[in-house]
């Protein structure tokens, strides 16, 4: 069974474990607060990546030294769910993050958690892996993830400026705060430094064949309007002819019309390029373009 773009990306991002404990423990923090549930009363966290599911008990006990309470079957289809409800597992977790078991109100990014270059992006990482997702490039442009923190939220907003140098877009849906991005640049380089630079070419590859067909339609579309209108031209160059050869005036006709005239009678499909080649001698296509016209607007003359 194909799996969608976004489990690719996840999947990509997965392959490269944090080295560094500090690195482990950012990773987790990311993941903790776009996960479906961290707070004093435990863990919950839901996934359908199954590539994320297989590092997920790893970066824990790298992280921690402690194990999930609840784990998914191995053979279990759908939706994955770790949980973590004992106690003293949940305030080593909190105590980790500068949090407090009974004192914490709202959590948020601690800072120190995230202070060196190479946590803020395993931070970023297990954000995108817990609460992220990206649209098939085929179909669209949109990248997001989601916390249910408003302090966390607006404190990621900040740390993807910091580290990307521009700022994702922030809504409301669901009760949940989104931080996304639109642009397919902008979605390619997050990818990229989230260590997905394989499904950050496919958003670039998949860009520059849209430009393409776009560009190869365009031209399609103005070779045919330019075909269209050199037919109706020549439709209405046959009647104009037609209308002074019924008047008797054809052969009062200065001799270069009457060149242009005969030439255009005995090659209805021709174009003006091609006609001008014909006259004796040859001429530019403007000159032949006027006495065709000039052919058009003495058929309209009163006889």
């Amino acid at each position: 069974m194909a799996i969608s773009f976004s489990a690719g990306a996840k999947a990509e991002i997965c392959r490269s474990l944090p080295q560094k404990k500090c690195c482990a423990l950012a990773q987790c923090f990311g993941i903790l607060l776009f996960c479906n549930s961290f707070g004093s009363d435990g863990v919950r966290i839901i996934t359908e990546s199954r590539e994320f599911a297989k590092v997920l008990p790893k970066l824990f006990k790298k992280a921690f030294g402690i194990g999930f309470d609840a784990l998914p079957e191995a053979d279990a289809q759908g939706k994955l769910v770790f949980s973590i409800s004992d106690e003293e597992k949940t305030a080593a977790i909190m105590d980790a993050f500068g949090f407090g078991m009974k004192d914490t109100l709202a959590l948020h990014i601690n800072l120190p958690v995230v202070e060196e270059d190479c946590c803020k992006a395993a931070f970023l990482r297990g954000a995108f892996l817990a609460g992220g997702s990206v649209t098939d490039p085929e179909k669209g442009y949109h990248m997001e993830i989601t916390t249910t923190h408003q302090s966390v939220a607006r404190e990621a907003h900040t740390l993807v400026c910091e580290c990307m140098s521009f700022y994702p877009k922030s809504a409301m849906r669901g009760g949940g705060h989104v931080l996304y991005l639109k642009q397919s640049e902008l979605i390619s380089d997050f990818l990229t430094y989230l260590g997905a630079p394989v499904a950050a070419m496919g958003i670039m590859e998949a860009r520059l064949e849209k430009e393409l067909k776009n560009k190869v339609n365009r031209r399609c579309n103005c070779d045919e309007a330019n075909t269209t209108k050199v037919v109706e031209a020549a439709q209405e160059q046959i009647a104009a002819i037609r209308i002074l050869r019924s008047r008797g005036v054809v052969e009062r006709l200065p001799k270069k019309l009457q060149q242009a005239l005969t030439a255009r009678e005995e090659n209805p499909d021709a174009s003006l390029t091609e006609l001008a080649a014909m006259m004796e001698p040859p001429i530019t296509k403007p000159a032949m373009n006027h006495r065709l016209k000039k052919l058009v607007a003495m058929s309209k003359e009163a006889p």
